[in-house]
C-alpha cells in the first residue's frame, strides 16, 4: 500500500487529475499514460519508487512500462472511489473497461468529426462534455441534429403575451427582400441548446440571415464555461466548430458573421474562421476600447480591449454599408474664403510618388511667386487640370492669398458616409461600464461581467445589414443584439440556453416594445412598438437532468429514477437489472455522486423531443405543440 500512497501524493500535485471533491480521475489518468502523456511520466519520473516500479532500464534509457502502469491503476482496489465502483457494478463499461479506455471504439464509427453539444442551464454550472463522435456513429449523430419539437410558444406585442395561434409570413417584405414569400418575418427568441436550435432553424432560414453578431464564452476559466480540464482549449475550438459550421448555412451569400472574443482564443478562433469560411472570405479584425481605467492590479498588462472578428459569407457579394457623417466628422469644414460654393477643407496637393510631367511651378495668383514639389515628389494633378483648378478657385493660398497652395475638399462632393477604421474607441461605441448601466436591475438574476453596449451593436447592424435584414444571435445572453436590432427596424433571431433568459432578456425586450429610453433610443427616435415571438425546444432527457439537479435528497431522486425507467432514454450500456440489484450500495453515494451518476446514465442525444418522434405517445407532445411544430417547419397534416 505505501506505493499506492506515493502514487496517489504524486499524482494530486497536478490539479487536473483531482475532481471537485477530491478524487483522482482515473480515466483521465488512464487516458494521459495511454497517449505517453509528457507531463504525467515526467511525475511519475520524480519520485524514486515510482520510477522503479514503472520504468524499465533498456541500455542507457528509461522506458515507461504503460501496460503496467495502465493495469495497475485498473485493479480493483487501488485507486477505486466508490462511484467509480459502483458505475462498473450498473453496466457502464464494456468487459471492464470504459469506453474512453477502449481506444478501439473511436476507430471503428464512420463519424470523424467532434461534436460537441455544449450544455448549460445556469451560468455557475459545470457539466463535463462528452466528444459525440466517441459514443455516437453517423445515423445518432445525423439524429442529435434533427429539427425539434417546439413548445411554450407565445407572442409578446406592447398589449402584453398571448398563446402563438401562427407564426408571421409577409410575403409583401419577403418580396422587397428578395426571399420567399413564405419566410417567417416575426422576431423570434428561443430557449434551447444553441447547437440544436441552429439546426431546427436551417429548416426555415438557410441561406437568409444577412448578419450574425456572436459574444461567446471567453474560455477564461470564469465565463460560465467550465468543461472537461483535460480539453479545455480543444473543447472550446470543437464547440466554436460546430456552431460556426451550422452558421455558414444560415447565412446568405451577402451575409457576415461578427464574432466577439479576447486575446485568449482570438487567434486560435481566426484560424478556425479560416478554415469554415475560407481565409480569402475574412474581412478585418476591429479592436473595440472596452474599457478605459488601468486595471493597477493586473498581473502584466491592463486588458482593455476586444477583438470583433469579421467574416463575409462570400467577399464576392459582401458590401459594407459606410458610417453615416456626425457633426464632429464635419467640423473640418469651413468657409474662409465665402466663394459662394459651400463649406469646404484643404487636402494635400503633392502625392509621394514621382511623374516627371507633374513636376513644374504652380503660381500664386496674388503674389505671382511660383512654388515647385520638393525633390522625389509631384503635383496630385496634371499641369492644364490645376491650372483650370486655379481658375475656379478650387485652389487655396492661405487665408490672407499669399501662402502655398491647397485642394479645396468640398463637403457637398464627398461621399455620403464615412469607411469605417479597424479601431474603436469607447468614446465612439461605448465600453462594458456603459453597457452594465443599460442592463437592468433584475431582482434575483446573475450580474453580467462583460455586457456590450447598444452603440456597439448599432455600429455593427449599421454596417452589416439594412433594414428588414435578418439579424441572428445564438449567445443572445441579456438580450442588447436583439434590443438594438429592434430599435433598429431588422428582423431578429436571439437563441439562449441559459435559465435567465425569462427573466432577463424576456423583460428586456418587453421593455423595449413598451418605449423604454436606454441604450441608443434618443439617437435612433425610438418610441415603442413591434412584437416578438418566444418559444422552447421542448426538453426531453433535458428535463430529466434539470430534475436531478434540484433533487434535495435521495428519495427523490430514487423517485426520479422511477421515472427514469419508464420514460427516459438511457444509454445503451446501462444494465438496469444490474441498477436494482445494487440501489442500496447507489444510497451509500454521498448526494452529488448520486445526481452525477443518474445523469450520466441518460442518453445525451434525446435531450430534445425530434420533429421525427413528435407523434410518438411516450413523449406525450400536445395537439397546441404540434400546430405550433407544423406550422413553424411548413408541415401540412
Amino acid at each position: 500500500m505505501k506505493l499506492l500512497k506515493s502514487l496517489e501524493e504524486q499524482l494530486k500535485k497536478i490539479s487536473n487529475y483531482i475532481s471537485e471533491n477530491g478524487e483522482l480521475k482515473k480515466w483521465v489518468i488512464i487516458n494521459k499514460a495511454q497517449n505517453f502523456d509528457e507531463e504525467l511520466i515526467g511525475l511519475l519520473l520524480g519520485n524514486k519508487e515510482l520510477k522503479s516500479k514503472f520504468f524499465i532500464k533498456v541500455k542507457d534509457a528509461l522506458v515507461f512500462n504503460q501496460s503496467l502502469f495502465i493495469q495497475f491503476l485498473e485493479q480493483k482496489n487501488y485507486l477505486n472511489d466508490s462511484y467509480t465502483s459502483y458505475k462498473k457494478k450498473i453496466g457502464l463499461n464494456i468487459d471492464g473497461k470504459y469506453l474512453n479506455q477502449r481506444n478501439e471504439v473511436s476507430l471503428v464509427w464512420p463519424y470523424k468529426d467532434c461534436v460537441l453539444e455544449g450544455g448549460q442551464s445556469r451560468e455557475e454550472d459545470k457539466r463535463e462534455e462528452i466528444f459525440f463522435n466517441e459514443t455516437l456513429a453517423q445515423d445518432e449523430i445525423t439524429q442529435l441534429f434533427e429539427p425539434k419539437v417546439l413548445t411554450n410558444a407565445k407572442r409578446y406585442t406592447a398589449k402584453g403575451e398571448k398563446p402563438l395561434d401562427k407564426f408571421t409570413r409577409d410575403a409583401e417584405l419577403n418580396r422587397k427582400r428578395g426571399l420567399p414569400e413564405d419566410t417567417i418575418t416575426d422576431n423570434l427568441i428561443i430557449k434551447g441548446n444553441n447547437l440544436l436550435a441552429l439546426h431546427s432553424l436551417k429548416e426555415e432560414f438557410a441561406g437568409k440571415v444577412k448578419l450574425i453578431y456572436i459574444d461567446p464564452p471567453y474560455n477564461t476559466g470564469k465565463d460560465g464555461f467550465n468543461y472537461n480540464d483535460n480539453f479545455n482549449h480543444s473543447s472550446w475550438l470543437t464547440f466554436m466548430k460546430n456552431r460556426l459550421e451550422v452558421s455558414r448555412e444560415l447565412l446568405m451569400k451577402e451575409g457576415s458573421i461578427w464574432i466577439n472574443i479576447d486575446d485568449r482564443e482570438a487567434h486560435y478562433l481566426k484560424v478556425l474562421g479560416d478554415d469554415i469560411f475560407g481565409r480569402d472570405n475574412f474581412i478585418i479584425n476591429v479592436v473595440w476600447q472596452k474599457k478605459y481605467a488601468p486595471q493597477n492590479d493586473a498581473k502584466f498588462f491592463t486588458d482593455n480591449h476586444d477583438h470583433i472578428l469579421v467574416i463575409a459569407k462570400s467577399k464576392t457579394y459582401w458590401k459594407l454599408n459606410p458610417l453615416k457623417r456626425t457633426e464632429e466628422n464635419n467640423k473640418q469644414y469651413i468657409n474662409d474664403d465665402n466663394d459662394g460654393k459651400g463649406i469646404w477643407r484643404t487636402d494635400n496637393i503633392l502625392v509621394k510618388s514621382f511623374t516627371k510631367d507633374r513636376v513644374f511651378p504652380i503660381v500664386n495668383p496674388n503674389t505671382k511667386k511660383e512654388y515647385f514639389p520638393p525633390k522625389g515628389r509631384c503635383w496630385r494633378y496634371a499641369q492644364n487640370t490645376l491650372e483650370k483648378m486655379i481658375t475656379e478657385n478650387r485652389i487655396y493660398f492661405g487665408k490672407n492669398g499669399k501662402g502655398a497652395p491647397q485642394v479645396k475638399r468640398y463637403l457637398n462632393e464627398v461621399k455620403e458616409g464615412i469607411t469605417p477604421l479597424s479601431i474603436w474607441l469607447r468614446t465612439d461605441v461605448g465600453d462594458n461600464q456603459q453597457a452594465k448601466n443599460e442592463i437592468y436591475d433584475f431582482e434575483n438574476v446573475i450580474t453580467f461581467s462583460t455586457p456590450k453596449p447598444e452603440r456597439l451593436i448599432q455600429r455593427i447592424i449599421n454596417i452589416g445589414s439594412s433594414e428588414n435584414d435578418i439579424i441572428l444571435d445564438f449567445f443572445a445572453g441579456s438580450g442588447t443584439s436583439a434590443a438594438v436590432a429592434h430599435k433598429m427596424n431588422r428582423q431578429y433571431i436571439g437563441i439562449e440556453q441559459m435559465d435567465y433568459i425569462e427573466d432577463v432578456t424576456i423583460e428586456r425586450m418587453k421593455k423595449v416594445i413598451k418605449g423604454e429610453q436606454g441604450g441608443i433610443s434618443e439617437s435612433v427616435n425610438w418610441r415603442g412598438g413591434g412584437e416578438f415571438v418566444y418559444f422552447e425546444l421542448q426538453k426531453f432527457n433535458e428535463a430529466f437532468i434539470e430534475k436531478i439537479e434540484t433533487a434535495k435528497d435521495t428519495k427523490s431522486l430514487l423517485k426520479i429514477w422511477e421515472e427514469m425507467k419508464q420514460r427516459s432514454f438511457l444509454n445503451y450500456n446501462v444494465d438496469i437489472k444490474k441498477q436494482e440489484e445494487s440501489i442500496e450500495e447507489f444510497k451509500k453515494l454521498s448526494l452529488k455522486q448520486q445526481k452525477k451518476l443518474l445523469a450520466e446514465l441518460l442518453d445525451k442525444n434525446q435531450l430534445y423531443v425530434n420533429l421525427s418522434s413528435m407523434d410518438d405517445k411516450d413523449f406525450k407532445v400536445t395537439e397546441e405543440e404540434k400546430k405550433v411544430t407544423r406550422d413553424f417547419y411548413k408541415i401540412r397534416k
